[in-house]
């Protein structure tokens, strides 16, 4: 210790001198300790100045004797350590650097390969959409147009409606950079949203309205509730789902936003195909057929337009980057 400060506010000074003295030679200290007095008060403070240790004290492997007042240089025990010098110790000036750090980690860490997934993807959206559509007989899951009709039909497009998810969840993670940190800047055009909102909606609402006109009166002969479900309530549901699904990769910032329509629409068409082929067991009526068979065409129309969509996007995205390379 540099120094040991002793306060006594209620202790005089000449018994604190003789307190102090009698320890001193009752512990035999060395004749080169001395003890540094001042006049004072009853508040002033005695400072005790020693130039070697107790013999019960050790030393600090800080501490230095060169100096005959202080044994302790410096303000700061231990030494600062250099920064720049030290190659261990990443030196981090910004957040910009932090940022850096973290996708040198991130692109260190092992990452499934992604090209199984461009087969895997595909391969389930086939095997789950398009093969139990055209494939298996109906005759063998249709049995009659009641309760369990209904549910059978409604399974299938439940299993195409699973595969559909792993594809499009497949597609999200080839489409997504591996530099985590950095978010994708993903704007998804208004007019966009509203084409899509406005085609979702009529094809939504003209099968509704169809089904209102036929109970009052207005189209003969009238479709009954039964034949109505089996024919166009499993396409109202997977429509809906269409919707939800394409909302949420609108808020997510998804980059499967622009292929999610394409995905319902394809199997989409092969549902109503399917319902006109149960017209005919349900018993449906002539403007009933007519009816589907409109919706097939407006929903060709509406993928079409989508294919067109995605290769203009396609088009402005690589025209952009080719601007951007010849400008850096």
């Amino acid at each position: 210790m540099a120094s040991v400060i002793f306060s006594a506010p209620m202790i005089t000074r000449h018994a604190f001198i003789k307190t102090q003295l009698n320890n001193l030679n009752f512990l035999k200290i060395p004749k080169q300790r001395y003890l540094s007095t001042s006049p004072c008060s009853q508040h002033k403070t005695w400072p005790l100045l020693c130039t070697k240790l107790f013999p019960w004290e050790t030393s600090t492997p800080y501490s230095s004797t060169d100096d005959e007042r202080n044994i302790i240089k410096g303000g700061n025990i231990v030494e600062p350590i250099d920064a720049e010098q030290s190659t261990e110790l990443p030196l981090l000036q910004s957040k910009q650097d932090i940022i850096d750090m973290t996708e040198q980690w991130y692109l260190q860490q092992p990452h499934p390969p992604k090209w199984p997934m461009w087969l895997m993807g595909p391969s389930i959206l086939l095997a789950t959409g398009m093969l139990p559509t055209l494939w298996l007989p109906l005759s063998s899951v249709f049995l009659s147009p009641n309760i369990a009709g209904l549910l059978s039909l409604l399974g299938l497009d439940c299993i195409f409606n699973i595969g559909a998810t792993l594809f499009l969840l497949m597609a999200d993670a080839c489409a997504r950079p591996r530099q985590s940190s950095s978010p994708l800047k993903i704007q998804v055009p208004l007019p966009y949203k509203l084409w899509n909102m406005g085609a979702n909606l009529l094809g939504f609402c003209a099968p509704i309205l169809l089904i209102f006109a036929s109970h009052r009166g207005s189209l003969v002969p009238e479709l009954s509730f039964i034949s109505f479900a089996v024919l166009l309530v499993p396409y109202l549901l997977l429509l809906s789902v269409q919707m939800l699904t394409e909302m949420l990769t609108w808020h997510w910032k998804s980059p499967v936003w622009l292929v999610t329509p394409i995905v319902y629409e394809a199997y989409r068409i092969l549902q109503l195909m399917r319902s006109l082929r149960l017209g005919s067991e349900v018993c449906a009526p002539e403007w009933a057929i007519a009816s589907i068979r409109l919706l097939v065409s407006w929903w060709v129309l509406i993928l079409g337009i989508q294919l067109m969509r995605v290769a203009w996007f396609a088009g402005l995205n690589y025209g952009s980057r080719l601007s951007d390379e010849a400008t850096g």
